[in-house]
């Protein structure tokens, strides 16, 4: 990240505020795991379609860890910096590759599996394997949704070219 400027910086940081907003302003409990659904993961891949790699990862780490700590949800945000970081970082990684500048859905929604079997594979430890699978869902569907709506809200911020 030698190449970063004031504009990336400040991007960066109003993305990471804005993940940890939409990850608080809705957050719906799940039954097994003491975990949430939320809406977050749409700034995460925002953050890896507009950032790249680099920023996907550190949108989505920390911003979502913030919101874990700031809902009480705080023996998560070491595995959410982890899982949802690397979740922001897989979407960029393949948003580099003519597949995924291509088709920037396939980045993103490989992005959301990652996050909802990372968290099962942590779940798993934390609270069985049963608990764990129950949580696979919820997880899918909320990688998915913001999957698709993070591309849908990057092509429009490209058609008025507030991103390039």
């Amino acid at each position: 990240m030698k190449d970063i400027n004031t504009k990336i910086i400040t991007r960066m940081a109003v993305l990471m505020a804005l993940t940890t907003v939409m990850t608080m302003v809705i957050h719906i409990p799940t039954i097994g795991t003491n975990g949430y659904l939320n809406l977050g993961d749409m700034v995460v891949f925002l953050a890896a379609l507009t950032l790249g790699k680099k920023g996907g990862f550190l949108v989505g780490g920390l911003g979502s860890g913030l919101a874990d700590i700031l809902l009480g949800y705080s023996h998560y945000a070491p595995i959410t910096f982890i899982v949802k970081g690397l979740e922001g970082y897989i979407a960029g990684k393949i948003l580099e590759t003519k597949l995924g500048q291509d088709k920037p859905i396939i980045a993103t929604v490989i992005g959301g599996v990652w996050m909802a079997f990372g968290y099962y594979f942590a779940e798993i430890f934390m609270y069985g394997a049963k608990a764990a699978l129950a949580s696979i869902p919820g997880n899918l569907m909320q990688g998915l949704l913001g999957a698709v709506a993070a591309v849908v809200l990057f092509g429009a911020l490209k058609k008025t070219k507030v991103v390039g």
